[in-house]
């Protein structure tokens, strides 16, 4: 296996391997396997199939994290024309780990923030794992503010699995950074598209998702913790992290019944790291069709319906002391086409 290959994909790299031992064998000894080549790769495809029409959470949340997926920054290159990434918060210095600039988008300009994270140990680093810094939030404000000042749409790309929680980040108002961009993110009066690409995890995705459309990626997650992190709080053991996503709901199909998020973009078969330029292609359609959508309505409804949706969230109802239990039916508004 490769350092690229999933765990519940071993099976299938093994079979893929043997078929290219038989063509290197046919290739060196003249004898025609062909026959057995095309059982195997029969048996491939059925196995893939099974592999991937039913993952669990925890298979999910591997392919969310895989090295080789599409960043923000391949996304915004592969979508967009004229992108010039700015830089700096204005008040301490840039954070690498969040990018962000001005753009067009199919000849319309636009504002586009997100995480990035690194494909190599080097850049990992420097992107520190795509875990932002306060600076990272204050410099993705200051440009959505810009946006709203000069009426440019705003995408966000949200790949995280969490803000930085070091002691650093802590002294300069991780915390409040965070808080600040959600309260700002609520007033903006132009449309805001938000998009979660791999990882969506804990206030470090929430700081750049509060959106009038929040799209998801197939295999991402988004949730309030890491599995892991749960998994440490409940069972006092991380290694049971699997455990932890199966019950814990974070996937694109369970987050869209939730009316967390508005629409999941299908992502190409076994992954977008399976075919990069495929998947930007696909959420290309995906956030053409909710700019469109947007930007028809009025930006009083525009705020209104933001502001709502998320105070929607999480509504109860309290159960009689008696009697049959009352059906509690809150429906998030939803966007007209």
């Amino acid at each position: 296996m490769l350092a690229t290959d999933l765990p519940f994909e071993k099976p299938l790299v093994e079979l893929r391997m043997k078929i290219e031992e038989l063509r290197r064998f046919t290739e060196d000894k003249g004898i025609d396997v062909s026959d057995e080549v095309a059982v195997l790769e029969a048996k491939a495809r059925a196995l893939a199939d099974t592999i991937y029409r039913d993952l669990k959470p925890w298979q999910r949340v591997q392919i969310a994290r895989h090295s080789d997926r599409p960043t923000a920054l391949d996304y915004v290159r592969g979508m967009c024309e004229d992108v010039m990434e700015l830089h700096g918060d204005r008040n301490f210095r840039d954070d690498p780990t969040v990018v962000g600039g001005i753009a067009r988008f199919e000849g319309c300009p636009i504002t586009f923030v997100g995480t990035q994270k690194g494909r190599d140990t080097k850049e990992s680093i420097y992107r520190n794992f795509g875990m932002a810094h306060p600076e990272g939030y204050r410099k993705a404000l200051r440009l959505m503010k810009q946006a709203d000042k000069f009426g440019r749409p705003i995408l966000c790309l949200i790949d995280t699995a969490g803000a930085y929680p070091g002691p650093a980040a802590e002294e300069r108002g991780q915390g409040e950074a965070i808080a600040r961009n959600l309260i700002e993110m609520f007033q903006l009066r132009v449309p805001v598209v938000a998009v979660i690409t791999g990882e969506g995890g804990s206030g470090g995705a929430l700081g750049l998702g509060i959106g009038d459309r929040i799209l998801m990626l197939e295999h991402a997650y988004y949730s309030v913790i890491a599995p892991e992190a749960a998994a440490t709080l409940l069972w006092k053991d991380p290694s049971q992290g699997e455990r932890a996503a199966e019950r814990m709901r974070i996937t694109a199909a369970d987050l869209k019944a939730f009316g967390v998020i508005d629409a999941v973009v299908a992502e190409p078969f076994g992954g977008a790291q399976r075919a990069p330029a495929e998947m930007i292609a696909a959420l290309k359609v995906a956030v053409r069709e909710s700019l469109d959508m947007l930007r028809r309505l009025p930006r009083a409804d525009l705020l209104a319906l933001r502001q709502h949706r998320y105070r929607m969230m999480g509504s109860f109802g309290e159960l009689p002391e008696e009697g049959d239990l009352p059906e509690v039916d809150v429906p998030l508004p939803t966007l007209q086409e």
